[in-house]
């Protein structure tokens, strides 16, 4: 006898119905499945490289660190020479002015040429016209020899490090009459 009524379900149709929804729900586990070991994969991806970039932070740390304590290392190297000949000069009692003078003169070149080598260069502008940028008017004075603005005394020469003003040229400069 076959039931008519249409709140009471067919049993042949449910069963394809329901063998389909199995299906769906075995389509459906599998991909979520597959969408999980995805994401595994991708949360221990950013977890390495996470961990990667703070160990690249923490080696250019550990670089920049060590850069900054040994920056002067090569410029103090080139400086001992002249360090023991201040040392050697001042060990020798029995020199006399002109000795110690000639002395200081050679460990005044070795310095200068130390400085040079690390892009020191010394200011002095002596007869030359006043600059503001590398010079320092401390005093003007009259002069019938120089044109106004010529520098005629340096007191303190000046120092550029690398086209950089690291000290300026302490002058007298001829003043306007």
């Amino acid at each position: 006898m076959q039931n008519n009524d249409p709140h009471v379900p067919d049993t042949a149709q449910d069963g394809g119905a329901a063998e389909g929804m199995n299906a769906d729900l075995d389509a459906l586990t599998a991909k979520l499945g597959a969408l999980e070991s995805e994401l595994a994969s991708a949360r221990e991806t950013v977890l390495r490289e996470r961990a990667e970039i703070e160990n690249q932070r923490r080696r250019l740390q550990r670089d920049l660190d060590q850069a900054r304590r040994f920056a002067n290392e090569k410029l103090l190297g080139e400086l001992l020479p002249v360090y023991d000949g201040i040392a050697l000069g001042l060990t020798n009692e029995s020199a006399d002015a002109k000795t110690l003078r000639e002395g200081l003169e050679l460990t005044l070149k070795q310095l200068e040429k130390v400085t040079q080598g690390n892009g020191l260069s010394v200011v002095d502008p002596l007869h030359q016209p006043f600059n503001p940028e590398h010079h320092q008017a401390i005093s003007s004075v009259e002069s019938n020899e120089h044109a106004p603005g010529t520098v005629v005394a340096v007191v303190q020469k000046g120092f550029v490090l690398n086209d950089r003003l690291l000290r300026p040229a302490l002058v007298a400069v001829v003043r306007d009459n």
